[in-house]
């Protein structure tokens, strides 16, 4: 896939995952959200290289002392991912990330332990993860899933499911619920699944 591609995929999520995206131009300028993934999709190729490791973490911090958010080069991103706000979103190292994913600010895709394994969760594809949760462990969230905010998921989630609650509790998605995440350009609110 050529590099304009990407970026011009990742400027549709960012205007089709929120309202308030008014032009292509400004929010390349203005999103953290875009400029930590774009860095992190450099980051990621730099990682596959191991003499380039070390640089790839040092562009991995820059980033998110420019941006708020933290993603380990070694973390595994799909297509047009889309991270709303931002601030505080951290990804680990053996995170895999599906398309058509979109986060809000303070999302955890953290590890529970120190092994020197797949640690991270694995998230499918257009999944939506809400403010403030956090998703732990090598677990896996299914397709076409939601995860509520604040929400704290340690068990696998199946597909077209919403997790919700501390510890999360996970549903089935009735068709309503499932209807905004058809068209991948509809902003998704996840309030609506608390």
């Amino acid at each position: 896939m050529t590099l304009l591609r990407t970026l011009r995929e990742d400027l549709a999520a960012a205007r089709g995952h929120d309202p308030a995206a008014r032009s292509d131009v400004e929010n390349a300028i203005v999103y953290s959200g875009l400029h930590a993934i774009w860095a992190h999709r450099l980051a990621h190729r730099m990682w596959g290289t191991p003499a380039l490791r070390g640089p790839a973490r040092v562009l991995a911090q820059f980033t998110r002392f420019l941006t708020g958010i933290e993603i380990h080069p070694g973390a595994t991103i799909g297509r047009r991912f889309f991270i709303d706000h931002g601030m505080g979103v951290v990804i680990g190292e053996t995170a895999e990330i599906g398309d058509d994913v979109m986060l809000y600010h303070g999302v955890t895709l953290g590890g529970r332990s120190m092994a020197k394994a797949k640690r991270h969760p694995t998230i499918g594809n257009r999944v939506t993860i809400g403010a403030g949760a956090k998703v732990l462990g090598p677990i896996t969230i299914g397709d076409d899933s939601a995860v509520g905010a604040n929400a704290v998921v340690t068990r696998d989630v199946p597909p077209d499911s919403i997790a919700a609650g501390i510890p999360a509790t996970v549903r089935s998605r009735t068709q309503k619920q499932h209807e905004p995440l058809v068209d991948p350009t509809t902003y998704i609110d996840p309030a609506m699944y608390i």
